[in-house]
């Protein structure tokens, strides 16, 4: 990481662009204190594509059927009481 002067940041600012992206950070200052900095740009993770697993999963035909009667009791209950 280094610290440069705004008018150095404006002398070199194509030179600090390239290094900000090849991961290093630009400290800008102003008369000797800190005031911002260039950083890399996160690239987006890729979005998730639809299709990927078809055929690798299967739903059972009565996926959506009403629960067993001790199954539907069971939500019911409290922690003490299983």
């Amino acid at each position: 990481m280094q610290q440069l002067n705004i008018y150095e940041v404006k002398t070199h600012l194509s030179k600090l662009v390239e290094q900000a992206h090849n991961g290093e950070t630009i400290i800008i200052a102003k008369s000797g204190k800190p005031w911002a900095k260039i950083i890399p740009f996160d690239t987006p993770k890729k979005h998730f594509k639809f299709g990927t697993m078809k055929g690798k999963i299967i739903i059972s035909d009565d996926f959506n059927d009403p629960l067993p009667e001790d199954v539907l009791v069971s939500f019911e209950k409290d922690d003490d009481e299983l």
